[in-house]
């Protein structure tokens, strides 16, 4: 049996592909944490609601809005959740397509800090860029 969080998580990524941040948010602590590796235009770490409001406006800007993310799976429990994702979007007229995984820490249910995690750093690291 699935733990319910795995629902939760898909229906906030789906918020998330929709432009609904809020929606994306509403699983999250109001203090959550969302680090980004690499030295591209979305590396770094971003704290609470207006953290990740900043990541998502820096997405929409690098992918002049054509980011999407596809779920290949979900798996958590009352400590942990995973996502193993797709991500498409187009740069400077080029076409963009790596794999990766977001490791969230649960607390009080909720998602409270998630780490990103290429498969590839140096193809997440082309992907993304150098910062603008």
């Amino acid at each position: 049996m699935a733990h319910p969080l795995e629902a939760i998580i898909r229906e906030a990524s789906a918020a998330f592909g929709r432009d609904n941040l809020g929606a994306y948010l509403r699983p999250c602590t109001a203090d959550s944490v969302f680090n980004v590796p690499g030295r591209g235009g979305i590396g770094g770490t971003y704290r609470g609601k207006e953290g990740l409001y900043e990541l998502a406006r820096k997405a929409i800007e690098i992918t002049a809005g054509t980011f999407q993310e596809e779920l290949e799976d979900v798996l958590a429990n009352d400590h942990h959740a995973f996502v193993l994702a797709r991500h498409r979007f187009t740069r400077d007229a080029q076409p963009m397509d790596y794999r990766t995984a977001h490791v969230y820490e649960i607390g009080d249910g909720k998602l409270a800090a998630c780490w990103e995690q290429p498969r590839d750093q140096a193809v997440f690291d082309d992907a993304w860029g150098p910062p603008r």
